[in-house]
């Protein structure tokens, strides 16, 4: 029998974060495949159109993710999806919060809805048009407006674990999408762990929330962002957010993505 006595293969960990100018669609596909651990596009909005939201956010009622599930408190405008599962589907009152919410947020800016925006900038850098995740043919919510300033505790987001062939086209990638549209001077971070759920981590769970001892041994990144950058990470990665450690506030234009088996991206939140 033969024996090999060459070196062993090396094995590249490769869970570095990726800051550029502008989005770049290698960049999404090292992302998808795992060998990114984020990216943060500087600029993706412009400071200008950022503080012309913030402006006209202050005329708008926030709701707010169940204090019972979710704690501390997460300010939000527009509806998650897993705030409305019932029975594999989806709440008839999500869909009229759908709607009333999508109109709230389009009014922020006066040129544009920032998720049109949003959509416009990926869709070029991937080469093909975003879509927006549906339901039995019913788009879902997408670009949610939230405001964290106390900190996310460590969870991860995979929409299929959630609610299992639930969206008309599968997504075999997750990622989260988050532009900054207002940042503390300190504070603020996206911490990203190379570590994703297993189902013995139930053990370890306290509401949407998991213990830090699952993480604490893994690589990880934390990712500060300004003012107009957006963050892409996959979510499926456990991931927290940190507190704010200065005045001001955490406010982000946010939604997934989906890689879907033809290649195509869809959106929803």
């Amino acid at each position: 029998m033969n024996e090999s006595k060459g070196s062993p293969t090396p094995v590249f960990t490769k869970f570095g974060e990726r800051c550029s100018e502008e989005l770049v669609k290698q960049d999404l596909v090292d992302l998808a495949a795992g060998t990114l651990s984020a990216i943060r596009v500087k600029g993706f909005f412009s400071k200008k159109l950022c503080t012309e939201i913030m402006e006209n956010l202050q005329t708008v009622e926030l709701g707010e993710y169940d204090q019972q599930v979710v704690s501390p408190r997460i300010a939000k405008l527009g509806p998650a999806a897993f705030d409305y599962y019932i029975d594999g589907g989806i709440g008839e009152e999500y869909w009229d919060h759908r709607d009333q919410s999508n109109e709230v947020r389009s009014a922020l800016a006066k040129e544009i809805d920032p998720l049109v925006l949003a959509m416009e900038k990926i869709s070029d850098c991937w080469g093909a048009d975003v879509k927006k995740a549906s339901m039995d043919g019913r788009p879902l919510f997408s670009g949610m407006i939230r405001e964290i300033n106390e900190g996310a505790r460590i969870h991860f987001d995979e929409i299929e674990r959630e609610l299992p062939n639930g969206l008309d086209d599968t997504p075999v990638v997750q990622l989260a999408f988050n532009c900054h549209l207002e940042m503390p001077e300190k504070g603020g971070e996206a911490t990203v762990f190379r570590r994703r759920w297993m189902p013995h981590d139930e053990d370890n769970r306290d509401g949407y929330g998991y213990s830090y001892d699952l993480v604490k041994d893994q690589p990880y990144v934390s990712v500060r962002a300004e003012v107009g950058d957006a963050v892409i990470f996959d979510p499926r990665n456990y991931h927290r957010v940190e507190p704010n450690k200065s005045r001001g506030r955490r406010v982000t234009l946010s939604f997934f993505i989906g890689l879907t088996a033809d290649g195509m991206l869809e959106i929803w939140s």
